[in-house]
């Protein structure tokens, strides 16, 4: 009995470690007080000129605003999607809308993208 007891609790405590993991794969960032953020607390952004689920930034555009990379072979549900970049490789979009980091953002919570040419936008809580 002991020994069932203990692989019992062993398999809980495999379980609880995981599901942050999935929950990761599943929602490649989250709200936090009405914005989005990643999963290391950094302000996400959408930028005006994107259209059709498609991203319009590239090159040096991608290096100051460094696209969400989604995996190969990550799943998206809901209002999340993967989608394809230029390059071929896949970015994460929420609501149709690919998302995006800004490089001088140096801390979680910090939007010095806000606005920024009025083309880039915190993505924000739609009530």
């Amino acid at each position: 009995m002991t020994q069932y007891t203990f692989s019992l609790k062993a398999l809980m405590l495999a379980a609880a470690l995981a599901l942050p993991t999935m929950a990761f794969a599943a929602e490649p960032a989250m709200m936090k007080e009405g914005m989005m953020v990643d999963h290391k607390g950094m302000t996400v952004y959408t930028f005006d000129k994107d259209a059709g689920g498609k991203s319009m930034c590239n090159g040096d555009c991608a290096k100051n605003w460094p696209p969400m990379m989604a995996p190969a072979g990550a799943k998206a549900e809901g209002k999340w999607s993967v989608i394809k970049r230029d390059d071929g490789t896949m970015q994460y979009a929420y609501d149709g809308k690919p998302l995006y980091t800004f490089m001088k953002d140096e801390k979680p919570g910090e939007m010095k993208g806000d606005g920024m040419k009025d083309v880039w936008h915190v993505m924000r809580e739609h009530k």
